[in-house]
């Protein structure tokens, strides 16, 4: 899908603080290979194709957004799918695999500690033992072809002093800070605990894109983490995130995830409170989808996220 829909976030705290946000709301431009996952898989599509690949395989977790993605991807482009499962299958299947099943993708689950080792040479080569050739996207979907896709997620960031953004595994963000070229400041919000690493995680992937290590440390110069906003650690919540993203909604119209956005957006409104942003700021955030998590939170904690 071309183009992207821009939403004008208005509220007191803004007009007091004199900031202007808004959100790039890309949740909508998919059903289901939505927000980041669209642009991650535009390019790995294409090279399976060009491969002349029949079967993706690729990992995650038993709620993961890129699963499903990968799993409509494959039934609107003619591929087959495998998707393989950290952890034991628990039946029911919960949503997110019982859709995933439905648009034909084979699961295959192993346990945790041989999913640490998903990396090796040896591990893939005895999936291949398996499933025969198959075109390997990994977990998150982040690789070359991914990190050029998301080069296009942004049209123009010289229209915004400040790019917020989720990460996960880095390479949404790596993809917006190359195309930024330094024109903004490009604020990456972990959603996981200790997230500092993922600075020199980002740097690789711009790097591997570039291939020039003196360019990757000038487009570096206009990157930053904020990592106080992961609410205890990856798809941890708590009640004050759940009446964030329920309040923003109940006033804005649309919902953030719970796992990703809404951590960030509660970090830029929140630093945005503590005079974090200069009067007269442009904030741009990144609705990087991911919707469909929400059903995978609401099943493991018995309640509703949105009433």
């Amino acid at each position: 899908m071309e183009g992207s829909n821009i939403s004008l976030i208005k509220n007191p705290l803004l007009d007091e603080k004199n900031i202007e946000v808004s959100v790039l709301r890309d949740d909508l431009n998919h059903p289901i290979i939505q927000g980041n996952k669209f642009w991650k898989l535009k390019y790995n599509i294409s090279n399976a194709q060009k491969k002349g690949n029949s079967t993706i395989l690729t990992f995650g977790g038993a709620y993961s957004n890129h699963i499903l993605a990968v799993a409509q991807a494959g039934k609107e482009f003619g591929f087959n799918t495998i998707g393989i499962i950290r952890g034991e299958e628990n039946l029911p299947l919960n949503f997110t695999l019982k859709t995933a099943t439905e648009l034909g993708m084979q699961l295959h689950y192993i346990d945790r500690t041989t999913y640490k080792i998903k990396h090796t040479q040896d591990f893939k080569d005895y999936l291949r033992n398996i499933y025969g050739a198959f075109y390997l996207i990994p977990e998150g979907g982040t690789n070359y072809y991914a990190v050029n896709g998301c080069m296009e997620i942004i049209k123009d960031s010289s229209l915004y002093d400040y790019v917020c953004c989720p990460i996960g595994t880095g390479g949404t963000i790596s993809g917006i800070t190359i195309a930024n070229k330094n024109q903004s400041k490009v604020i990456g919000f972990p959603a996981l605990k200790n997230g500092d690493f993922l600075k020199d995680e980002v740097h690789s992937q711009i790097n591997s894109v570039t291939q020039d290590e003196e360019l990757t440390d000038i487009l570096m110069e206009s990157f930053s983490l904020q990592t106080d906003y992961h609410f205890g650690g990856y798809a941890k919540i708590n009640e004050e995130l759940i009446n964030f993203v329920r309040e923003f909604n109940s006033i804005h119209g649309f919902k953030w995830d719970l796992i990703y956005n809404g951590k960030m957006a509660f970090g830029v409104f929140d630093l945005i409170k503590k005079n974090h942003f200069p009067k007269g700021s442009k904030i741009l955030l990144v609705h990087t989808g991911g919707l469909q998590g929400i059903n995978g939170l609401e099943e493991r904690f018995k309640r509703k996220i949105y009433e």
